[in-house]
């Protein structure tokens, strides 16, 4: 059996990885890739993936640190006799809460960059002048062409992204800043922008046209995460002990573009994993998205769609100050991975979004609950969690009818959620989910698609959501009986339930609550 090394929870210096007795995942073969190809890109992938952590193994390697790199990929194909200076600006610490703020920091950063590399600074009174002036002089000095690698490139705009007045003040002083890079290309070797979010180029990137965006690449779909692969192999003296089964359903799943290339593992969820030995949402808690669920409590989303959203490539990337699409900020921050990509004519590329993984959809419908007027939501969890654990379903039944009674008839009467027709399912799935059970929603069939699938503690629940104002009482278990939905399950062993669930708009309430076990 392999030997335990050190878990790098947290350690973003490439350096310390490399001599600390860490576990490593050699990414250099993208990296090898990337420089081979071009030499200005962005990437976006969300919090806490490691992105800082390749923006430092790209700095080591472009200062020709070679004994960091033995036994790598990357080691026997890359020339260590040129040394590359290197400009690193981070955004990661800190919030900056006006343009004045940020200027200060851009005019901190841009000195430690000078100290660091041993130039002057020029006597520029102005942001983009000393930008301009120090990746000048540095290619002056250090005689080969710079490299410069931007981290957190719009954290100061995410940081007040509920403040739009503050959020278009310090996209601006970004865009100064950035305005940069354009005009600077006869002394610039290599470009890598990092970031959460995706801003569109006229708004962030003006004139900056041949910076090529990885994102979505196939070819560049792990360049951050583990997978599968990376967890059987590097983590194997980790794995004992654990289900493995278990933690590829809570842990991977993300994908960016193509769904047939491997799918990737957060590297906080499973470090952490790791380490404490116990199945938790460790990504979800190092930071509530309070503004994502009050965006999408706004917005009135319905919830048990948000596992199938579809969406154009272009809603991807529309992420700005003035317009969120929700598609895009669901994605670009993690809550929902790409499941599928067709492209049913000639470049016209459509993408079906899911949650990546059993950790998101659980904690992000457990986040969503209070918004959906749940305030006791973790009372009530235990309520139905005791409730499928013994099978019992006259307390189901009990259990979401007092669920429906207890939501505030002020909540009603304020909230603009109530308004649409799904408000009533997507209490009903999201209550669900956040227990993190196995659930199925559209459950496809040779017959149509079922409302809802629930797979736990050895029994299928089938429901079926209907609103009595729309269609006649008693609709709901008989399309369940009519359509065959249990066929595809009979041959698994479990006992089958088939629930019709039966809503009034007027009296706000579930008036039926039919069962058939199979």
């Amino acid at each position: 059996m392999a030997t335990q090394l050190n878990l790098p929870i947290g350690v973003q210096a490439f350096a310390k990885i490399r001599t600390g007795g860490f576990y490593y995942v050699d990414k250099t073969p993208y990296l090898h890739q990337l420089i081979d190809e071009g030499s200005y890109y962005f990437l976006s992938r969300p919090r806490r993936f490691g992105k800082s952590l390749l923006l430092d193994t790209l700095k080591e390697l472009f200062e020709a640190n070679e004994p960091l790199f033995r036994g790598l990929y990357i080691h026997d194909r890359w020339d260590w006799q040129i040394h590359h200076p290197v400009i690193r600006i981070s955004f990661a610490d800190g919030v900056m809460v006006n343009r004045s703020a940020l200027d200060t920091r851009i005019r901190h950063l841009l000195q430690s960059n000078r100290e660091r590399l041993g130039i002057e600074h020029s006597g520029a009174q102005d942001i983009a002048g000393e930008f301009s002036d120090l990746i000048r002089m540095t290619h002056q000095q250090h005689g080969q062409r710079v490299v410069v690698l931007i981290d957190e490139y719009d954290k100061p705009i995410l940081d007040n992204i509920t403040d739009a007045d503050v959020a278009r003040e310090l996209r601006e002083g970004l865009k100064n800043l950035y305005s940069v890079l354009k005009d600077a290309d006869p002394h610039l070797k290599f470009c890598l922008l990092t970031g959460v979010s995706k801003f569109s180029k006229v708004s962030l990137f003006s004139g900056l046209n041949n910076l090529r965006d990885i994102t979505l690449s196939r070819d560049y779909g792990a360049i951050c995460g583990y997978t599968d692969e990376d967890i059987d192999t590097v983590f194997a003296p980790e794995l004992p002990g654990l289900d493995r089964d278990q933690i590829r359903h809570w842990y991977n799943g993300y994908r960016w573009g193509d769904e047939r290339l491997p799918s990737v593992y957060n590297p906080f969820d499973v470090l952490l994993l790791f380490q404490e030995r116990e199945f938790r949402p460790y990504w979800f808690e190092s930071a509530t998205p309070t503004f994502l669920v009050k965006l999408l409590a706004e917005r009135g989303l319905y919830t048990p769609r948000l596992d199938t959203l579809e969406t154009e490539a272009a809603l991807l990337g529309r992420f700005d100050v003035d317009e969120i699409a929700t598609e895009a900020l669901l994605f670009q921050t993690g809550y929902l991975t790409v499941h599928k990509v067709e492209q049913p004519m000639t470049g016209y590329w459509l993408y079906t979004l899911g949650y990546p993984n059993r950790e998101v959809e659980a904690s992000l419908n457990q986040a969503l609950l209070p918004a959906l007027g749940m305030p006791r939501a973790a009372q009530q969890r235990i309520s139905l969690f005791r409730a499928l654990q013994a099978h019992d379903l006259p307390a189901l039944e009990t259990h979401f009818k007092a669920l429906f009674a207890g939501l505030p008839h002020d909540w009603y009467r304020n909230n603009p959620i109530a308004q649409y027709e799904g408000h009533y399912a997507s209490v009903f799935y999201s209550h669900l989910a956040a227990l993190g059970l196995a659930i199925t929603v559209e459950d496809a069939g040779n017959t149509g698609r079922v409302d809802m699938t629930v797979d736990f503690n050895g029994h299928i629940y089938l429901f079926e959501f209907k609103v009595v104002e729309q269609v006649p009482e008693g609709r709901a278990l008989r399309q369940l009986q009519d359509k065959g939905y249990a066929d595809k399950y009979r041959g698994q062993g479990k006992p089958i339930h088939l629930i019709g669930v039966e809503f009034s708009r007027e009296q706000r309430q579930i008036i039926a609550f039919d069962v058939l076990s199979l």
